[in-house]
């Protein structure tokens, strides 16, 4: 039932780091798309659902703090994790002031990188498509709730006000 694949954003103009971050990412079980300029990231980002986004700041188009904030701007809460070679105290409070719940400075160590988005997905479980609600799971992306393998039965209405309560527990 639960989608095997969290899928993420890589918003990166250097090719051969992408081939690089695309494979490493897919051997970690991301289902990755890739964007080479911030316009289409912008649109990915919009127009599909990512449990996490990956976004280099200095992009063609369409810089990756302008992309970050235009994302916040239109409601969108997925986290971010800006990834940059500009690692300046500045920059970093710029990057997470645009809205980017973490910033990594090139050159970076994988290992640091995989450890951030596991944090970033830990931190934010509604963006893996789950909520947990009790001993029960709310499948956000499909509309449900499961019970272990069982599937629990809930109008529209039951699922809008389970899903805003299990996202905000006390």
């Amino acid at each position: 039932m639960e989608s095997a694949r969290p899928r993420l954003l890589l918003v990166e103009d250097d090719r051969a780091l992408t081939a690089l971050l695309a494979d490493l990412l897919t051997e970690e079980g991301y289902a990755v798309d890739v964007a080479g300029d911030g316009h289409r990231g912008l649109h990915l980002a919009l127009t599909r659902d990512y449990q996490v986004l990956v976004v280099d700041r200095g992009l063609p188009a369409l810089d990756g703090l302008e992309l970050v904030a235009r994302l916040r701007g239109r409601g969108m809460t997925c986290p971010v994790l800006l990834l940059t070679a500009r690692g300046a105290v500045q920059d970093r409070v710029a990057g997470l002031d645009a809205g980017a719940e973490d910033y990594l400075v090139k050159p970076f160590e994988v290992t640091e990188l995989l450890a951030r988005l596991r944090a970033l997905r830990r931190r934010h479980p509604e963006s893996a498509g789950w909520l947990p609600v009790g001993h029960r799971r709310l499948d956000v992306a499909n509309r449900r709730v499961c019970d272990g393998g069982a599937e629990i039965p809930l109008s529209a209405r039951e699922f809008a006000v389970l899903h805003a309560l299990a996202g905000r527990p006390t």
